[in-house]
């Protein structure tokens, strides 16, 4: 059994007197945070015992709905499954109560203790444990962008861009890079800073981004991709509730406003081998890399297209994909090139690596890793040669594939043999049914657009 000794609980306690509740969270499908709040009396049991959920947490949609069509709710009886905490995970949130409240990341497991098929995080483990048998170790960074936006909705009850809290002006300017920027919102970034290291998240940069009211918080490189994953979605909490704390809202959606840019989440990956030498760098500091790069490479581009309901979850994930918004729209590569889908960043040659830049903001870290390791072993095993790499802007010179279509996303998802092969049926079988009444309900829904457009017109 993957039981925590009940000493950490006990240890954390007594540095923490102030605590008097714990959050017991797990990530569903969506990377959306699930779980129960305990007192701090029940901690101990929580790590000796763990904490029962129903296996349908990942048969939620987006609103919290169980979809039975994934088989894990009322057709199968419901029935629980026993939750158990994630190491290095226990920590204070310092945003809520005064400080006085904590957390604890859970994964599913079945009663005989073997992971739950259905947890993104175990879909994600299994990928690892396969570098690991190759004896290659992933080493990554995620960078996530967001958007503060004001809490009051402007005459139309739509969202505005926030208020600076030291001029009172409202955003209107992209500003990218901006130091003013930063300093007018310092207050806020400080404290999201500060609260990422009491919870040791290991947070690298900030930077404005390229919109009214966006941001990007990237986290350090690390060669534990579960940890790095762990972090991204506690980093996720820690943005919303501090900025509610500060007055505004934190979204993550991809494209919260149809003119300006969307968010995005882009992740860097390199590979050690048992020696610690990253096998994406040549020995003679080629610049243009080693074979492997170039196979990693041509893997991910294979794999692509069929990753894109995994990199675009969502009705909302799609709309990013819009031309002159800085979004990659067909499968493509290139040296220090921020056109491209996937772009090889200029330095050091010993930090070569590859940066992954189509998933949105909304994406489930766990899967998008996963997607990403799959891609990856894909061209290894089969030594894939990629195609010329893109000099000048890859917009103008490739038209966009890439689908924007939720629908045939999923459906190129359900029929890549190397995804299956990688993910696993069943949890493909969930995951494409969960997103596929997802979307059936979002096209039930009319959009203020249509009546604009059609009630009179058509």
């Amino acid at each position: 059994m993957p039981s925590r000794p009940a000493d950490e609980a006990r240890e954390f306690l007594d540095r923490h007197p102030e605590i008097d509740s714990i959050d017991l969270l797990i990530s569903d499908l969506n990377g959306v945070l699930r779980g129960k709040r305990v007192g701090r009396g029940n901690l101990e049991k929580a790590f000796q015992e763990g904490i029962n959920l129903p296996a349908s947490v990942f048969a939620l949609d987006i609103l919290g709905n169980t979809i039975e069509e994934t088989g894990l709710g009322l057709s199968t009886g419901d029935g629980d499954r026993v939750c158990w905490p994630i190491p290095d995970t226990l920590m204070p949130s310092p945003w809520l109560k005064q400080g006085r409240q904590a957390q604890l990341l859970m994964s599913m497991y079945e009663p005989d203790g073997k992971p739950f098929f259905a947890d993104p995080r175990h879909v994600l483990e299994n990928l690892v444990a396969r570098f690991r048998q190759r004896g290659l170790t992933p080493v990554v960074a995620v960078e996530m962008e967001f958007y503060l936006v004001d809490r009051k909705r402007d005459a139309h009850g739509l969202i505005q861009p926030p208020c600076s809290p030291a001029t009172g002006e409202r955003a209107t300017q992209s500003q990218l890079y901006s130091i003013n920027e930063l300093d007018e919102y310092a207050e806020l970034l400080e404290a999201i800073q500060a609260a990422a290291d009491i919870q040791g998240l290991p947070l690298d940069t900030t930077l404005k981004e390229c919109a009214p009211g966006q941001f990007e918080i990237n986290l350090k490189h690390g060669d534990d991709v579960l940890a790095a994953c762990d972090s991204a979605v506690l980093l996720k909490r820690l943005i919303k509730g501090m900025a509610l704390n500060h007055g505004f809202e934190a979204t993550f959606m991809a494209k919260p406003y149809g003119q300006e840019a969307g968010n995005g989440t882009h992740v860097h990956i390199s590979l050690l081998d048992e020696r610690d030498h990253n096998v994406f760098a040549a020995e003679d500091e080629d610049p243009l890399g080693t074979p492997q790069l170039k196979q990693a490479i041509a893997g991910l581009l294979s794999l692509m297209p069929a990753s894109m309901a995994l990199f675009a979850p969502n009705l909302n994930s799609f709309r990013r994909f819009q031309p002159g918004l800085y979004v990659p729209m067909a499968p493509t590569w290139g040296y220090d090139n921020r056109s491209v889908a996937l772009r090889i960043p200029s330095g050091a040659n010993a930090a070569r690596r590859i940066e992954h830049r189509v998933a949105g903001a909304d994406v489930n870290p766990y899967l998008l890793l996963a997607a990403l390791l799959a891609g990856i072993e894909h061209g290894l095993e089969h030594q894939l040669t990629p195609p010329p790499a893109v000099t000048g802007n890859a917009y103008q010179q490739y038209p966009p594939s890439l689908t924007n279509s939720w629908l045939q996303a999923l459906a190129l998802l359900d029929a890549s043999e190397p995804l299956r092969q990688a993910l696993g049926d069943p949890f493909m079988d969930v995951y494409l049914a969960n997103r596929r009444a997802e979307r059936d309900q979002a096209m039930q829904s009319i959009s203020r657009l249509e009546y604009d457009w059609y009630l009179r017109n058509a």
